[in-house]
């Protein structure tokens, strides 16, 4: 657990000055840094350059290309994402409004206590020092972590049995993604990782801007959810909602949107290893103003080249099996990468609490790096179990949405607010207009954890009232 008895201190400034107004906010992070950097394994040494491509690392992913699923409308037999246009757009530049103000928030409450190390910390802060909320904090941690590791083994497998025409069997691609995985993990600072993360978002970049090609060049796309090209008519496209849809197909892909949205369980981390935290914010512009263009764009172009026939991933909908190998085959190295990430930040909560402030905790030991290969093999091989035994990966990712990201992506950061503002919310009007945004960024996190919890649970026992994959399969889960 997190050290919160931790002292401010007042040290000499070892050149860390601080953009922060509150000077014991500098004290205690310059102890803090000079504390990390007498150990022989030094995690305090992010510039906020690679902590910006880290957070791209992280944030360039294969979701982005299911948000042209989350815009098509096919709704025969029935529903799958059916947005259109008009709410999809909305849904997509609303949740990047809310995302910079919650995570401004989240930097400003840090740099008042930063000694926080992960998103449990904050939880533990932010409820006023309650273990109770460090408890739960660690439970969603884990949890939500661990299974979207299992989700990036599951995309390992597909991409593999894509690129080899089901070669071998699903099973062994899923383990051959899982100890790729475990070995491109060791690495114990996020520094480090930072460096894979330029060629994760190089890579992901790659396959994004192959699949726009592909898509604008082909006469049709091929493949459908309900049918090949041309059963369901010419490729349409929808400004709104179409006749027959569903609430919670509606709000599944409101969810799909949103998960994308939401990595701020891992930003508590990523400060932690800042050589200056009070840079944050540069590296947090960087990635909005990527995400924004990546987030819109190929979505867009997705839904107006594949409209009712898009897939998620998009490259399945492609009707050249060449294009969909080439582009698609790019994306086994950000699907390990993001992967790696997920699994640093959450061995290091194990670890930390395993070897507590021993000396193996920051120096190169045997009994030391044994535990960490320890930890991170029991984690890829529990994300392994995930990947084979839950059928439908996708509709879990909404259900993480809907558990996971209302608490991690709204509640804790309107609690954040209202904590650092106690006693002055409508102090002027910039003041009670970021309150209201901030009881809405509440209401959007409840409703989230509430209605839209119900909808992705009423789309997981859909899908399993139909045929249901069989774990371990050996069954072909290409493209």
């Amino acid at each position: 657990m997190a050290d919160f008895d931790f002292k401010d201190k007042k040290q000499p400034d070892y050149g860390l000055e601080t953009e922060s107004d509150d000077p014991d906010s500098l004290n205690t992070i310059t102890a803090l840094v000079a504390e990390d950097h007498e150990h022989e394994i030094k995690l305090r040494t992010m510039s906020w350059q690679k902590t910006a491509i880290l957070l791209a690392g992280e944030q360039v992913c294969l979701a982005i290309m299911a948000q042209a699923w989350s815009l098509s409308s096919v709704f025969t037999p029935r529903p799958r994402a059916v947005l259109g246009w008009v709410p999809g757009i909305i849904t997509m530049i609303l949740c990047a409004v809310l995302f910079w103000i919650t995570s401004i928030t989240m930097h400003k409450f840090i740099m008042k206590y930063p000694q926080i190390k992960d998103i449990c910390d904050f939880g533990y802060y932010v409820f006023g020092k309650s273990r109770v909320a460090y408890v739960f904090s660690a439970f969603m941690l884990l949890a939500n972590n661990i299974l979207l590791i299992g989700f990036h083994v599951l995309t390992g497998a597909k991409v593999l049995n894509t690129l080899s025409d089901h070669s071998l069997c699903t099973s062994v691609f899923a383990v051959i993604a899982t100890i790729m995985g475990i070995v491109m993990s060791l690495p114990r600072t996020l520094n480090h990782v930072s460096s894979m993360s330029m060629v994760s978002s190089a890579c992901m970049g790659i396959a994004i801007l192959l699949f726009l090609v592909f898509a604008g060049i082909e006469s049709a796309p091929l493949y459908g959810y309900n049918g090949n090209y041309p059963t369901l008519g010419p490729v349409k496209t929808y400004a709104f909602p179409q006749a027959g849809t569903t609430w919670v197909a509606c709000m599944n892909a409101v969810l799909n949107i949103t998960f994308l949205w939401v990595p701020q369980i891992l930003f508590p981390s990523f400060i932690a290893e800042m050589e200056r935290p009070q840079d944050f914010p540069k590296a947090l512009a960087v990635l909005t103003f990527i995400s924004a263009i990546l987030f819109l764009v190929p979505p867009a172009i997705g839904f107006r080249y594949l409209g009712q026939y898009s897939t998620a991933p998009a490259f399945g909908s492609l009707g050249v099996v060449a294009y969909k190998k080439a582009s698609f085959g790019f994306v086994i190295v950000p699907t390990l990468i993001i992967g790696v990430i997920y699994a640093n930040v959450t061995a290091k909560f194990i670890y930390k609490r395993t070897m507590g402030q021993s000396k193996h905790a920051h120096s190169n030991t045997i009994i030391g790096w044994g535990v960490w290969g320890l930890v991170m093999v029991g984690i890829w091989l529990l994300a392994f179990v995930f990947s084979e035994v839950i059928p439908s990966m996708g509709d879990f990712l909404s259900l993480l949405s809907a558990a996971f990201d209302s608490f991690f992506g709204f509640i804790y950061f309107a609690i954040a607010y209202w904590q650092l503002n106690r006693g002055k919310l409508f102090n002027g009007v910039g003041k009670s207009v970021m309150t209201l945004v901030n009881i809405f960024i509440m209401v959007v996190g409840l409703f989230i954890l509430g209605p839209g919890l119900y909808a992705a649970v009423e789309a997981i026992i859909t899908d399993y009232s139909g045929s249901v994959t069989p774990a371990f399969t050996c069954a072909n889960m290409a493209l």
